[in-house]
Order: C-alpha cells, then structure tokens, then sequence
C-alpha cells in the first residue's frame, strides 16, 4: 500500500454545515458524529424509524449514530453544525470493531470528545500528515473509549520494532512522516504503535520528531553557514515562520538568536 492509499484509507470526512430550517431523512453510510454550534430548542428525531422525539440540543450538544442507521432529523430554526464520518479502517487501528453495536447517542457530549471533533474539522487537508494522523486517531480512539469503555487490553511490544521506527524516523526527518509510515516500519496498527511508543520515549510519535528536528536544526544553526530556508527545509519545514514558531517553543530563542549566541 502507498502513502497516498493509506491516507487515504484511514482520513475521516469532516465538514461545517449551515442548513436553512427544514431537515429531513438521513442515510449514515459511516459512523457519523454531529456537534451542533447553535441551540435548537424545536429539535426533533427519529433513528431507525419514522417516530420522532423532540429533543432540544443546545450548542456543544449533537449526536452520535453508527454505521448504516436511516432516520429522520427536522428542526425549525437555521443550523450550523459540525459533521464528522469515521472510516471503519480508522476505527478498527484502535481496536472498536463493534461500529454498529451501540446505541445512538442524541444529547450531550463527552466534554474532551467536543474537543476532538473541533480540532478534526479545524484540521485542514493542507496540514502535516503526521499531526492530521494524531488528530484523526486521538479522536477515534476516545470515542471507543466512550462508546465502548470495555474493550480488551493492548497487547505488550517488542522494544526492537520501536527501534526500527525509531531509526526510520532519524533517518527521514526532512520527509512528511505519518502515523502509517512509522507504524509500518514497527509492524504494528496506528493505534497500538502510537500508546506503545509514548510509553517506551515518554512522548507522542509527534512530540518526538519535533524535538529530533530542532536538535537536529540547533546543530545546523551552530556548525553550518546555510539560510534559515535551507535549515527548515532540512528538518522538515517548508514553512519558514512555522520552522521558527516551533523552534522558539522548543527552545525559547529564536534560530536567528540561538546561531547568533
């Protein structure tokens, strides 16, 4: 499988939506989640059937419907909401294979999964793959745990598939890595090598090439002559002022200030 497939199999959909009043019936082909932005007091739906309830959802508030349901949703006020479709692939990299086993939820959300949903739909196409990745799995893995807070234990892991990732990783700085890529050098899920890895390092797959890079940008700063563009560049940085944000954060100067000490 490439990069692009893999992407590709694993990328959630997310849009914000704004809808006249009205509504109508819904086909969720994914394992779908809504999160309302505005209240809507004159709320009604029905899942599975035609027999609506009301059920007034403030903003923070929305739904949770698995895979395949039909139903019915109308509201008489305009809406504006967030709309989240999980991949099964994604969802099954944290282990939640029962996608269709659980009851719809219609009311108030998780507070950290509300969080989750925004930082998916903020997350744009344009983002680095590996902090899209992170985002996407966070997410998916958070809502097993609150659709399915009993599933089983992870398996132990062998410090040496780690070591491999780790070396891929030092190997390839300058690349946009991913969650698939590292994953795949440790031959594990997304999901087992991501809680396996910050247990061994004590960081996230992406915490620790951000600090490999600007170890690897400070000694650049310090024994090379080469332009700010060129230093960012080679640590992973097409974006000039995004290299400089991350460095100042990592170390508290700025690479200018850091070269010129």
């Amino acid at each position: 499988m490439t990069g692009s497939q893999a992407q590709t199999r694993m990328r959630l959909k997310a849009a914000r939506l704004h809808t006249p009043a009205g509504g109508g019936s819904f086909v969720m082909s994914h394992l779908s989640i809504g999160l309302f932005l505005v209240d809507q007091d004159r709320h009604r739906i029905a899942v599975g059937s035609d027999r609506q309830r009301h059920i007034p959802l403030k903003a923070g508030e929305g739904w949770i419907l698995p895979a395949d349901v039909t139903g019915i949703c109308e509201y008489d006020e305009a809406l504006s909401f967030l709309k989240l479709e999980l991949p099964e692939s994604l969802l099954g990299d944290v282990g939640f294979y029962r996608q269709r086993d659980f009851a719809p939820v219609v009311g108030a959300f998780d507070p950290l999964l509300a969080q989750f949903v925004h930082q998916a739909a903020a997350t744009t196409e344009s983002a680095p793959s590996l902090y899209r990745d992170t985002m996407q799995l966070a997410l998916a893995a958070h809502l097993a745990e609150v659709l399915w807070p009993q599933k089983p234990g992870l398996a132990g892991i062998e410090d040496r598939r780690l070591r491999r990732a780790l070396d891929y990783i030092h190997d390839n700085l300058a690349a946009d890595l991913s969650l698939d890529d590292l994953a795949s050098e440790a031959a594990m899920s997304r999901f087992h090598f991501s809680r396996a890895f910050t247990r061994v390092t004590g960081k996230s797959p992406l915490q620790y090439v951000i600090s490999q890079r600007m170890e690897l940008a400070k000694l650049l700063l310090k024994t090379t002559r080469l332009p700010m563009a060129s230093i960012a560049a080679n640590v992973g940085y097409e974006d000039v002022s995004r290299f400089g944000q991350h460095f100042r954060r990592h170390t508290g100067t700025t690479p200018a200030a850091y070269r010129a000490d």
